[in-house]
């Protein structure tokens, strides 16, 4: 499948920037003039997969997390989220609901969430080098919805 557009963005694993990727894949996205509810599941999404780069990815430092957005014909929307970070021992474990490493705080809903809201979700980790997470949502038909 070719791709129609796409973006490239690179932040620090600081939790002040994961309201930035939010937004900025949003506003990315918005060329397809998705419905609202399309946009927040967006938004909800990428807005768990960087959290996750933040929290897990790089519990004792600061690392780079790399997000790719790709438009495609039968407007198909893709984001990449990359770190190189600790990796995933066991990325179906991880997948579990309520499963998590962090205690406290932490619901262990992350996976769980991305795919309540995406059409589809893969994860690709290797320990010490990083995980990918990869996010599509077909939108709807244009102004369908929007009305």
């Amino acid at each position: 499948m070719k791709p129609i557009n796409e973006m490239k963005l690179q932040i620090e694993s600081r939790s002040v920037n994961e309201a930035f990727a939010r937004a900025a894949v949003a506003a990315f996205a918005a060329q397809l003039d998705p419905n609202i509810e399309e946009i927040s599941d967006i938004k909800t999404a990428v807005s768990e997969a960087v959290t996750n780069c933040i929290v897990h990815a790089y519990p004792e430092n600061v690392g780079k997390i790399h997000i790719t957005a790709t438009i495609y014909e039968n407007r198909l929307f893709r984001v990449r989220i990359k770190d190189k970070g600790c990796g995933i021992e066991n990325i179906k474990q991880a997948m579990e609901p309520l499963f998590t490493t962090s205690g406290g705080e932490r619901a262990g809903l992350g996976f769980a969430v991305m795919e309540s809201f995406c059409d589809k979700i893969r994860v690709l980790s290797k320990p010490g080098k990083g995980t990918t997470v990869v996010l599509e949502k077909k939108f709807s038909s244009r102004g369908a919805e929007n009305d």
